[in-house]
């Protein structure tokens, strides 16, 4: 694989980092917040559009830095709801998927932090051919700016959600939150960047410590141990008590309410037992329940619960007071669900090659 770490990163550095890293051309100061804002303010897809920084610099910084700017490599658009899922192609020839969404309140966009997952969640296409590597804070960054350059339209929500955990790749997720969210770029209130984990209890007890306004959103699937072990590997690791009381902490710790994640599976996690079960689990904490219907995937033979089931589910939770809501399924019709769309281009990809 290519080294892509040969040159300094130059859009994952803060901006007092890229003062200090210009200083090493004797240019005025200013020059380093004229940069800056080219890239993640005008979101500048090259050195070539920075027309008010002088060309010798320019040349200075090609040379000097890499300079992280995604390529389309797919865009699939829906015709139910006008979602876009992108995939775009990182410098070293691997792929990585983000999706567009058009809400009242604002569009949103879900991006990628890693190349493959490692986690090995059995209905998440994103796990099927495992991890290849972590995403850098540029190229986490860049998914957003590539398709704010495409669809000329200003993003307002930001979900970490698609392939891979990012609790997995915590110190560039952490940079790539403080660039986001930095006053003199985008400047995406924190409030409106959610991050989804599988449970990693480390990295949420960590995460808690950050002081952050993120939601934290967590991905659970099954109200007890056993189940859960079936579903998600994690759980071999981290038991539901120990996840349970590192959510308690992140809320203690941020005043933030806890999202969960439950993907329904018919005949898996659907029934009138199972939504007790997840009642008894999480009524005493301040969250909110996201039930998700599966995207079936072609690797895995999880079929999406009936909507009967999902109702039904719903109402047995609202009757017990838990906060609920049915995720409003977008792009359906282009591969919507994490991973499917990387998945289905490396196989033709691969019968090409055949």
């Amino acid at each position: 694989m290519t080294n892509i770490e040969e040159k300094k990163d130059i859009k994952s550095l803060t901006l007092a980092e890229l003062q200090e890293a210009l200083q090493q051309f004797s240019e005025p100061s200013y020059r380093a917040k004229q940069l800056y804002e080219w890239m993640h303010k005008k979101l500048a897809a090259d050195y070539g559009e920075m027309t008010n920084l002088p060309k010798a610099l320019r040349e200075k910084c090609r040379e000097t830095f890499d300079y992280t700017a995604l390529k389309a490599v797919k865009v699939q658009e829906s015709r139910i709801d006008g979602t876009k899922k992108f995939l775009f192609a990182l410098s070293d020839g691997n792929l990585v998927e983000s999706v567009w969404m058009r809400y009242k309140h604002g569009n949103s966009v879900c991006i990628s932090s890693q190349v493959g997952c490692r986690m090995g969640c059995r209905f998440c296409a994103s796990a099927v051919g495992g991890w290849e590597r972590n995403l850098r804070p540029s190229e986490m960054l860049d998914q957003i700016y590539a398709i704010t350059r495409l669809t000329g339209e200003r993003v307002s929500n930001v979900v970490v959600m698609g392939t891979g955990e990012p609790l997995d790749n915590y110190d560039n997720l952490l940079r790539f939150l403080l660039l986001l969210t930095d006053e003199n770029g985008l400047h995406i209130s924190q409030r409106n960047i959610t991050v989804s984990t599988c449970g990693l209890v480390p990295g949420i007890m960590r995460l808690s410590e950050e002081h952050l306004q993120i939601t934290l959103a967590l991905s659970l699937h099954a109200a007890t141990d056993e189940k859960r072990r079936r579903l998600m590997p994690v759980a071999e690791r981290y038991s539901l008590d120990e996840l349970m009381r590192a959510c308690t902490y992140y809320f203690e710790k941020t005043g933030r309410r806890i999202t969960f994640e439950y993907s329904l599976a018919d005949g898996v996690n659907d029934t009138r037992e199972d939504a007790a079960e997840l009642t008894a689990l999480i009524k005493p904490m301040n969250c909110h329940v996201n039930l998700i219907p599966i995207n079936p995937v072609r690797e895995r033979n999880f079929r999406r619960s009936d909507r009967r089931a999902v109702e039904g589910f719903k109402n047995k939770l609202e009757k017990n007071g838990i906060n609920v809501t049915i995720r409003r399924e977008m792009g359906q019709d282009i591969d919507g669900a994490c991973g499917q769309l990387r998945r289905r281009h490396l196989a033709v990809q691969s019968e090409g090659k055949a």
